[in-house]
């Protein structure tokens, strides 16, 4: 190594005796990982960054790669090392791990301190190959990553991350400066992440669902990088992939995991067809608004990410390639997504539950929140999309959006459908030879719905009371025709026998996930409960804590272990009232043997409601259904 520095020394010298040679620097630094460990709640609560740490501090790095990390944005440390009341820089290399900057606490949302880290690194520790990565909790395209837990977990969205990169290393599309950009957080590899940093970094490794509280595992792909040093991005990138998967089936949190690893020097494409994806659409429908509600029911049965219910809260994003495959039938340019995205995505891994993830997610108005949407407009990417949600949400589009419309050729808006002006909650409901409840709308739902479901409930009018056992869309669906009647069984969801409140959260072609509130060892969590179609079983796939009121997602899903305490909740109203109160039902210890599966309901009476809604979040309810089940027997009637 001496020899080699003393050899490009004196080149550099000669170098330099000739004008002709310019400015030249030379660094014997092979790799820097730029680490931007933001812990929060994950580390105050659960030690998970420290855990990461302990793993990279397991590896021994050879001369020429350094690891420069930034912490804070943590009430507590779960280590010896850092101090919370600090905004510390470390090194780690061949040398151990120092302490080598500290001042005192900033917030790690705020977009000048990425950039006042981002620009120490890069001065002080430049190398041949540069990554930079981010751990901590994220929220997808419009909240974005690193929630500081000091400071109102105030986070960094892609607006901020595009001016603190630029400020250090100018975006440059023909010469990214970085190798590659990771996020070790939930819900970063969405398609206004890849437009973020496209001329910054050849590569970017990121998430589209949730990750395990495990995450990332650093003594794998770390260790990658000490053997091999002139690794590029793109190998380091599927080391991380790889690893990831191997820690998460090594603790059983693999069945709903993603990772994907996206060149970014192949993006352009992408968002041209994303693009033209997005004009087509919108050029449906101006033309016809009933294109709403199809691909809304789209958009419903493409796989998404973050739950997306009332229950865990909406992400609003779901699988770009699946949504496009979708709606090929109704969109031709879709296919040229499909083709850019096969062009773009390196390589990826997932579980059996996400097995139609095709590398990055895209924005979709699930709630029809405007909230939600504005934050959209203000970050993402995608101009005809904007203007098509924006038109979906509200019914209209400003002066900006006429005028691009007028770009399209697009002379002018129609009124949208939606249940606002529909009266289709005084539906008459009948039951058919069979005594299914039937529901018959006509072929004008296919015009106006995004879905239909159903709700049921248990109804005590000896206490007046009624118990919401949640939601499903076990029914049988004739949208051509706008008929649709109910699956009634007699039977529900439970656990170890003991019947639950559950919400559906995902409805495919070859499994349902579910959502089921409890109380887990006395703090609120949702568990994750598929049921797959091929095997007709169910499981339970862990338990999550779902977004909080800032967006951000939690990142630990737990493994229910023999001892734990799982209390069932229940929603109760009286008879009268749709004000529902959650309280606390069966207390379940767990052991070796609990499971999830369909339990018969107790003699008595349950209502069910079909519940309608459309692209614009309102919702409708049909007249109640009356199932009496008595010794297995059920008997239906209608009002």
């Amino acid at each position: 190594m001496k020899r080699k520095l003393l050899a490009l020394l004196l080149v550099l010298v000669m170098c330099l005796s000739f004008t002709a040679c310019g400015d030249i620097t030379l660094d014997s630094t092979s790799w820097a990982v730029y680490w931007y460990l933001c812990g929060s709640d994950l580390e105050t609560n659960g030690g998970f960054a420290t855990t990461d740490l302990m793993e990279m501090m397991s590896v021994t790095l050879p001369e020429g790669v350094n690891v420069v990390i930034q912490t804070g944005g943590a009430n507590v440390w779960q280590n010896d090392y850092m101090d919370a009341t600090k905004l510390q820089r470390w090194l780690y290399n061949s040398e151990g791990l120092k302490l080598i900057d500290e001042s005192e606490t900033k917030n790690m949302g705020d977009a000048q301190t990425l950039y006042e880290f981002l620009d120490f690194a890069n001065k002080n520790y430049p190398a041949q190959k540069v990554a930079v990565t981010f751990w901590n909790h994220g929220g997808g395209s419009v909240t974005g990553a690193a929630f500081d837990e000091i400071h109102g977990l105030d986070s960094l969205d892609l607006n901020e991350m595009y001016q603190a990169f630029n400020a250090v290393w100018p975006a440059n599309a023909e010469n990214p400066p970085l190798e590659l950009v990771g996020f070790d957080t939930c819900l970063m590899a969405t398609v206004d992440v890849a437009a973020v940093f496209q001329n910054f970094a050849k590569y970017l490794v990121a998430s589209q669902e949730v990750e395990p509280g495990n995450g990332w595992l650093y003594s794998g792909w770390m260790d990658a990088l000490a053997k091999n040093p002139s690794i590029d991005g793109k190998n380091l990138g599927i080391s991380i992939c790889n690893t990831y998967y191997a820690g998460c089936e090594a603790v059983g949190t693999h069945e709903q995991t993603t990772l994907s690893l996206t060149d970014l020097t192949k993006v352009a494409p992408l968002l041209t067809a994303y693009e033209s994806f997005g004009k087509e659409a919108l050029a449906l429908a101006a033309e016809d608004p009933a294109f709403f509600a199809q691909f809304a029911r789209a958009a419903t049965q493409s796989e998404n990410y973050g739950g997306n219910t009332k229950e865990q809260g909406y992400t609003n994003m779901v699988d770009l390639g699946h949504l496009a495959r979708k709606t090929a039938w109704m969109l031709p340019s879709a296919q040229g997504v499909c083709d850019a995205l096969d062009s773009c995505i390196v390589y990826k891994v997932g579980g059996i539950y996400r097995s139609e993830a095709t590398g990055l997610s895209c924005y979709y108005s699930y709630n029809g929140d405007e909230n939600d949407l504005d934050g959209y407009l203000a970050v993402g990417t995608g101009l005809a999309f904007k203007y098509l949600y924006t038109y979906g949400v509200t019914g209209e589009l400003g002066a900006a959006g006429e005028d691009y419309l007028g770009s399209l050729n697009i002379d002018g808006l129609h009124k949208i459908p939606t249940l606002a002006n529909k009266d289709w909650s005084s539906v008459s409901l009948t039951v058919d030879d069979n005594g299914a409840a039937t529901l018959n709308f006509g072929a004008d739902a296919d015009n106006v719905l995004a879905g239909i479901g159903f709700s049921l409930c248990y109804v005590d009018e000896e206490n007046n009371r009624k118990m919401l056992l949640g939601t499903d869309n076990d029914i049988n669906a004739d949208w051509e025709n706008g008929i649709f009647t109910d699956n009634f069984r007699g039977v529900w969801g439970a656990i170890d026998s003991h019947l639950v409140y559950m919400e559906l959260s995902f409805e495919g072609e070859d499994y349902n996930l579910y959502s089921v509130p409890v109380l887990l060892n006395g703090e609120g969590y949702n568990l994750q409960v598929v049921y797959d179609f091929t095997a007709e079983e169910w499981d339970i796939l862990g338990a999550s804590q779902g977004l909080d009121e800032s967006g951000m997602a939690s990142k630990e899903l737990y493994l229910l272990k023999e001892g734990d305490v799982i209390t069932t909740i229940w929603k109760m109203a009286e008879l009268d009232s749709d004000e529902y109160a959650m309280y606390s039902a069966d207390e379940i210890t767990v052991t070796q043997n609990t499971s999830f599966g369909e339990a018969p309901l107790f003699d008595g009476s349950y209502s069910m409601v079909f519940e309608m809604y459309d692209v614009a979040g309102n919702y409708a309810y049909s007249d109640p259904v009356t199932f009496d089940c008595i010794d297995g027997e059920i008997w239906t009637t209608v009002e």
